[in-house]
């Protein structure tokens, strides 16, 4: 199928013909047509299948010629709606629409602006979108399409309380599209409630990961964990993406992998927006080889060519593993997907596997590798933490009081009560 088929416009053709797109992918040859005439969709399919096209055309259609903030765009990170602005920036030209983009941690000045001017497109995360709600800059009545990306990552950061309060604010009679690269229960429990007699689209079934990411687990020891990811890093000059489960833990890796000479950024909740904008920037044009990301980069980086993609960390969730692994082998590209598994981590690698239907292959860990071997060497090497002098503290006397407290009552006894009298004044 083309584009053509689809039912677009020229203009969008032409759009498309320029950016160099030659053929819809599977999600946006099924959501598109359905989207376009007006109807409701539920869209699922693995990340990096073309999702953000298959409801950013189809608003540009449906809103040329109309004022006002008409169409709402919400994900569920900051890093996740700018990419999604970019693609709303990059085809908007010609159909006469402005968009904006309100995230947080930046000034709310600009945003407030951009509600006030009334542009068409609106592009959001649900708490800054909330601030506005509840300053008053912020109006939502004119709302024709809403648009809910990474439905499933929403729900499970805890946005619903948010989405629940955004809902009242948006028209009823209005057009709604759910995308999610997995359909868990919640996910569906939502559509059933807010959209209207939704088409369907499944492009791959819930928990399916990319065919084309060559995925292995390494079976080894947290102590060991360092050794192995400098081993792998020296094995190709493949951009890597590193995902830790927390933040310390990713500037403790990003601070080896600097030791050893590797050009790496890093990205996390922790990191200012400035911040976190140059470290993907930086990814984006190779300054940086590695980025050492926690899970709130999963679904929001947009880098054409990510070559291996290492959970240094398993992930608590099955279904973040399928987001994180879709970092790579995007739209038909290949890739590779390795994975640490300590023994307290077995477990959720069984859980992956399950939620995956898929078994991972077990690689052989390479502790013959010279980059291994001189990690092991050097952590062996490393002096003891120095031994921290035992804190006294002093024994809790009766009634909680410190005994230091206790003591001074016994020297100083309170005076009985009723034996107080007022010095005279001579």
């Amino acid at each position: 199928m083309t584009f053509a088929e689809l039912g677009l416009s020229k203009k969008s053709l032409a759009a498309l013909e320029r950016e160099g797109f030659e053929a819809p992918t599977p999600i946006q040859s099924q959501a598109i047509p359905p989207a376009l005439l007006g109807k409701d969709v539920v869209g699922s399919a693995a990340t990096g299948t073309g999702k953000t096209l298959a409801f950013v055309l189809p608003i540009l259609e449906r809103l040329e010629g109309k004022h006002g903030t008409r169409a709402l765009i919400l994900a569920p990170t900051r890093e996740l709606a700018l990419q999604i602005h970019e693609q709303v920036e990059r085809f908007r030209h010609g159909h006469h629409l402005r968009s904006a983009v309100v995230i947080g941690g930046v000034g709310m000045g600009p945003q407030r602006h951009a509600f006030e001017k009334g542009s068409e497109i609106i592009v959001a995360t649900p708490g800054r979108l909330n601030d506005h709600l509840d300053s008053g800059s912020a109006r939502l009545d004119q709302i024709e399409i809403l648009v809910l990306d990474e439905a499933d990552r929403m729900l499970d950061m805890g946005f619903l309380p948010q989405l629940r309060r955004i809902l009242k604010h948006v028209p009823r009679a209005r057009q709604s599209l759910l995308f999610s690269a997995t359909m868990a229960g919640e996910v569906a429990d939502f559509a059933r409630e807010h959209l209207r007699d939704p088409v369907r689209v499944e492009v791959t079934r819930s928990g399916t990961t990319s065919e084309r990411a060559l995925q292995q687990v390494f079976l080894i020891g947290q102590e060991e964990k360092i050794a192995l990811l400098l081993a792998l890093l020296e094995q190709d000059q493949l951009s890597t993406l590193v995902f830790t489960r927390t933040k310390r833990r990713a500037d403790r890796v990003a601070r080896s992998l600097l030791r050893s000479g590797h050009q790496v950024a890093v990205i996390h909740a922790d990191r200012s927006q400035g911040q976190r904008r140059a470290a993907l920037e930086g990814f984006r044009s190779g300054q940086h080889r590695v980025l050492v990301a926690t899970d709130i980069a999963a679904r929001g980086i947009d880098v054409a060519e990510i070559g291996h993609v290492v959970n240094f960390d398993l992930p608590h969730v099955p279904e973040d593993y399928v987001h994180r692994i879709g970092r790579t082998a995007r739209m038909e590209a290949s890739g590779r997907a390795s994975s640490f598994a300590a023994p307290e981590e077995h477990e959720l690698l069984r859980g992956i596997e399950k939620f995956t239907r898929k078994t991972v292959e077990r690689a052989k860990v390479p502790r013959e590798h010279e980059a291994f071997q001189d990690e092991v060497k050097r952590r062996a090497e490393m002096p003891p933490p120095p031994r921290q002098a035992p804190h006294h503290r002093s024994r809790p006397a009766r009634h909680g009081r410190p005994q230091q407290q206790h003591h001074q009552s016994q020297k100083q006894p309170a005076q009985k009560l009723g034996t107080w009298k007022p010095r005279r004044r001579h």
